[in-house]
C-alpha cells in the first residue's frame, strides 16, 4: 500500500522509478540514451537524403546553405530549450508553446539533449524530485499540526 500524501509525477520512459532508482532504473536510462542517440543518427541520415535531393534538384548554393544553417540554428535552439526544460518549468508557457515549431524543426537537438541528460539522471528527474520533495514537506507540515477532530474541541463559554 502506498504512503498517504502527494504522489510522484511519472517521467516518460521511467514512470516513477526515478524516486527510489528501482525496478530497472539504470537499464531504462541506458535504453533511453541508446534510443535517443539512435533516433538522432537516423534523423541525420534522413536529413542527408533531403540535402542530396536539393543538390540533385540543382536549387543552387544559396538554398543549400540556407537549409543547412536553418537546421543548425533550430537544432541549437531546440537543444538549449530542451536542456533548460529538464531543470525548470517555463515561466511563460504560451511563449514556450510558440517555439514548438522551431523545436520540431530542430528535433535532432532535442534528441541530443535527451541523450546527454541521461548520463546524469533521468531527463527531468531533478525538477520532478524538487517538486515532489517540496510537496512531501508541505504535506508533512500540514499533517503535523493536526490533532483530533477540531469540531469536538471544547470551546470557552461566553460571559
Amino acid at each position: 500500500m502506498l504512503a498517504p500524501g502527494p504522489r510522484p509525477e511519472p517521467i516518460r520512459f521511467f514512470g516513477t522509478t526515478w524516486v527510489d532508482h528501482d525496478n530497472g532504473y539504470g537499464l531504462r536510462r541506458a535504453g533511453a540514451a541508446i534510443g535517443s542517440l539512435a533516433a538522432a543518427a537516423a534523423a541525420c541520415f534522413v536529413l542527408r537524403f533531403a540535402y542530396e535531393g536539393l543538390q540533385i534538384a540543382n536549387t543552387g548554393g544559396f538554398v543549400n546553405v540556407l537549409v543547412v544553417v536553418m537546421f543548425a540554428i533550430c537544432s541549437a535552439l531546440a537543444f538549449r530549450k530542451t536542456w533548460e526544460g529538464f531543470s525548470t518549468r517555463p515561466e511563460n508557457p504560451d511563449a514556450d508553446r510558440s517555439l514548438q515549431g522551431l523545436k520540431t524543426i530542430g528535433f535532432i537537438g532535442s534528441l541530443l539533449a535527451y541523450f546527454f541528460r541521461t548520463f546524469t539522471e533521468a531527463p527531468g528527474e531533478a525538477l520532478h524530485r524538487k517538486e515532489y520533495e517540496t510537496a512531501r514537506t508541505q504535506y508533512e507540515r500540514r499533517q503535523g499540526g493536526r490533532t483530533g477532530n477540531p469540531a469536538a474541541r471544547k470551546r470557552p463559554k461566553r460571559k
